[in-house]
């Protein structure tokens, strides 16, 4: 009976420690999910209103701060993704909550396009969905590894048909995208999930390499779960 208490507890405190991995991060995701929100409700009020956007008889459009709020967020992406190797604890988080308020800043128009009943209606099914999506890629025994690199090259695919139907304008097209898009990011959620239960292991012992892995993780999520949102708000929002 002695002789197995120790192996109880190798085997308990790993599965422990992912717990509270995985529970680092989802606080991060709700919190940046919370900002977001709040930044995304605060552009659409008078005073940045007239800030980020200029407004002529025909047309509503982006003034020089809007485009610079808009292109912000893909840059930090940029910076971090490049400087991955080097970000400690501060950089990773300042970077972060950073991007979340940029991120629901440039998310604004949202408010003003669908009706808030059905965006919130449209929020709780993505959560509802996320959480399961990332359960199961948490628990599941197959490994995601190849269906990842599909769903990437996917992902690259909708992106140049997004690109290349702002100029054909096709509603065909928009909705193929959109269909697409919600298939893509579903898988992309389980994929993130288990890659990142990978990072857990391997960051294991080094408490500073495992903090910056919670953040850039809860980014990942984050993306996952705002592109999806999104995707699934082009079918079930009710447009004003």
């Amino acid at each position: 009976m002695n002789m197995n208490l120790p192996r109880t507890k190798a085997v308990e405190r790993p599965a422990e420690g992912l717990r509270a991995f995985f529970g680092k991060i989802y606080q991060y995701m709700a919190g940046s999910l919370v900002l977001s929100g709040l930044t995304a409700y605060a552009s659409t009020q008078e005073p940045l209103v007239r800030l980020l956007y200029t407004v002529q008889p025909d047309k509503v459009g982006l003034s020089a701060l809007g485009w610079v709020v808009l292109l912000a967020p893909f840059v930090l992406i940029f910076m971090i993704q490049n400087a991955a190797g080097h970000l400690n604890a501060a950089k990773a988080n300042f970077y972060f909550w950073l991007f979340a308020a940029l991120f629901g800043l440039s998310m604004g128009s949202v408010f003003t396009v669908y009706v808030p009943s059905s965006v919130v209606q449209t929020f709780l099914i993505t959560a509802v969905s996320f959480l399961g999506l990332s359960v199961w890629g948490s628990a599941t025994k197959r490994d995601l590894t190849g269906f990842g690199s599909f769903l990437v090259m996917g992902l690259i695919g909708i992106i140049v048909a997004m690109i290349v139907n702002i100029f054909l304008a096709s509603s065909l097209v928009s909705f193929v995208v959109s269909v697409l898009g919600v298939f893509i990011f579903a898988g992309l959620i389980a994929y993130d999930t288990q890659r990142l239960k990978t990072f857990y292991y391997q960051s294991v012992g080094n408490p500073e390499m495992q903090n910056v892995v919670v953040v850039t993780g809860a980014l990942s999520l984050y993306l996952d779960f705002v592109n999806l949102f999104q995707f699934l708000l082009n079918f079930l929002g009710e447009r004003r």
